[in-house]
């Protein structure tokens, strides 16, 4: 919000997007501060993007959104202007987006965070990664970490707070994204309950991490590769990918860095080094692999 002549408000359309993402390097839980914490490292999906646009009333103090299905993002936005001390202030929110629900890509998400931050433009205002994280889990209950898409951090993401930063953002990577579902009808995510991990299971996290952090700091693709890996088999206990057994030796055949899963959708990838002066042969030869085994919904992108 802006003076206007005369000192009267003036309200400003707000607009604000996010990316999605292709599921995680590494969920499980993790020891923090003397307890246990359920925590992931999200890969983040530029292919997928959702814009939010709000444009505020003094009018009225309700919410409308254009896509009412689109309730998480409403009350994002709810929330967002409560934070703002704007909570008799209403308005309406639109969203577009080119994500896919129900399938690992963070759609709710990414719809979430670019509703608190279209709320906060119109207000002039730009809030840190931390109070996107809070508002966020506060309007979904369990939120993925694209407010910390630059950022490679492990993330509670039912309670909205980064239990530890790398130093910096994922390496550039190459992915050979698909989906593992019959005809791509994807995971209903919000029937998921938490998995429930065994000691076994918990003790194998915590050199998983270890390796993440040293990943990350030296650049290492094969590194993180194998801990997307590792990640994927101890998930597959929880919500199991079907033919995983069969991909992993695809994985090893085209010699791709590893294979990364969402752990709560049916995307999965595999993770290449975008250096590798083969690359273009190495995916086409891994999409032509993964084709025989009936799955032909693939997508290719890189980070950076």
């Amino acid at each position: 919000m802006s003076t206007g002549p005369a000192g009267t408000a003036v309200r400003i359309r707000g607009a604000h997007h996010s990316v999605g993402h292709h599921g995680e390097i590494l969920q499980g839980v993790f020891e923090s501060g003397g307890r246990l914490r359920r925590a992931l490292v999200t890969l983040p999906c530029p292919l997928y993007e959702s814009h939010a646009f709000f444009e505020p009333s003094d009018s009225t103090s309700e919410i409308t959104v254009r896509e009412p299905w689109r309730t998480k993002a409403r009350r994002a936005a709810e929330l967002a202007l409560r934070a703002l001390g704007d909570a008799d202030t209403g308005g309406t929110l639109t969203l577009t987006s080119n994500i896919p629900p129900s399938r690992g890509f963070g759609s709710s998400t990414a719809d979430v965070v670019a509703a608190i931050g279209a709320v906060h433009d119109a207000a002039g205002r730009r809030p840190s990664p931390a109070q996107y994280a809070a508002l966020a889990v506060a309007a979904e209950t369990a939120s993925d970490a694209l407010m910390y898409a630059h950022r490679a951090v492990l993330f509670a993401h039912r309670e909205g707070e980064v239990i530890e930063d790398m130093g910096g953002p994922l390496m550039p990577l190459a992915v050979l994204g698909f989906g593992t579902s019959a005809d791509s009808t994807g995971t209903d995510t919000l029937g998921l309950p938490p998995a429930r991990y065994s000691v076994w299971e918990i003790e194998a996290f915590r050199p998983l991490l270890g390796s993440v952090r040293r990943a990350v700091r030296t650049g290492d693709v094969a590194l993180l590769g194998r801990v997307a890996t590792a990640s994927a088999r101890l998930n597959q206990r929880h919500l199991p990918v079907p033919r995983l057994t069969e991909l992993l030796r695809v994985a090893e055949a085209v010699g791709a860095a590893g294979l990364q899963v969402a752990h709560s959708g049916d995307v999965a990838g595999l993770i290449f080094d975008p250096a590798l002066p083969d690359l273009v042969t190495r995916t086409d030869d891994a999409r032509k692999r993964i084709a025989g085994l009936g799955i032909d919904d693939t997508w290719y992108f890189t980070t950076t």
